[in-house]
């Protein structure tokens, strides 16, 4: 039996189709709702999710490299799947930089894929990543450390909605004394950025804003927005049925003539649209 099909059979929670990937020494990508998760003989070489920045954002952003070195690695060795190994050989990031940036981003992401441990939709045996293998990670590691997130996380504040939602300032609490870094997250915290969002603009791993922004609402400064609602659609009704027009009386004197039937043609009118049409 193939890990695809076993992956597409199983419906089996993603934590627990990693672990039977892990066992099997699988190469490929496992997709789920939140991400997409690559391994290399049964280790996690990157982790992929659509709610947190990427790895070339938080290079960027935190001035660890230029963007011009970041594109020009993906144009050199993207195809390849070589761009992690582009950086440091052309000499734009060491390699301990390239490691610990990319395995913070790494278990970032994975907390989201792993978060709710929804069902694995599907394996793509042989898929690689055009990052390429930086610093493979055994399975047992990333659902470990995912674990201990979620639970710390909770610890903080038990409302996961801080996590995906857009956030807002709850007015009225005294944020005068507020740690440096916990005042920067909330003076991102605009009631349109999610978690990930103020992440990026801070150029900081989003673990680490989360558990800010947690702290943040659970001193009751930040709040989830809520969804709006849209209004419901008025529905017109039906316009009352006209009355049936009175028979028509004619003018000249003599006796009314009957109304024409609903159905019946009017030969006069036909008579002369033919006329007409014969004389053009």
């Amino acid at each position: 039996m193939t890990t695809s099909t076993l992956t597409a059979r199983s419906g089996e929670p993603a934590s627990a189709t990693l672990g039977t990937l892990a066992a099997q020494g699988a190469t490929g990508a496992l997709s789920t709702e939140s991400g997409i998760v690559y391994l290399a003989a049964g280790h996690v070489v990157h982790v992929e999710s659509a709610v947190t920045p990427d790895l070339g954002d938080l290079l960027t952003h935190s001035g660890a490299l230029a963007s011009d070195g970041w594109w020009e690695a993906i144009d050199r060795a993207g195809r390849r799947c070589r761009v992690g190994r582009q950086l440091v050989d052309s000499g734009h990031l060491a390699a301990g930089a390239l490691e610990l940036c990319h395995l913070g981003a790494l278990f970032d992401a994975a907390y989201f894929v792993l978060a709710q441990d929804g069902p694995a939709l599907r394996f793509r045996p042989g898929a690689a990543h055009w990052l390429g293998a930086v610093r493979p990670v055994p399975v047992d590691t990333v659902l470990r450390e995912s674990r201990r997130r979620r639970e710390l996380l909770h610890r903080i504040w038990p409302e996961p909605a801080v996590d995906r939602a857009p956030l807002a300032r709850v007015p009225g609490p005294d944020t005068a004394d507020l740690p440096a870094r916990r005042g920067r997250t909330l003076a991102q915290v605009d009631g349109v950025r999610t978690a990930a969002q103020i992440a990026t603009a801070l150029a900081c791993r989003t673990f680490h804003t989360l558990v800010e922004l947690r702290r943040l609402a659970a001193a009751g400064l930040v709040a989830p927005v809520a969804p709006l609602v849209p209004a419901p659609v008025p529905v017109p009704s039906p316009a009352p049925a006209s009355a049936p027009a009175p028979a028509t009386v004619s003018a000249e004197p003599g006796p009314t003539p009957r109304p024409v039937a609903p159905d019946e043609p009017d030969t006069a009118l036909l008579r002369r649209l033919l006329h007409a049409l014969e004389a053009l």
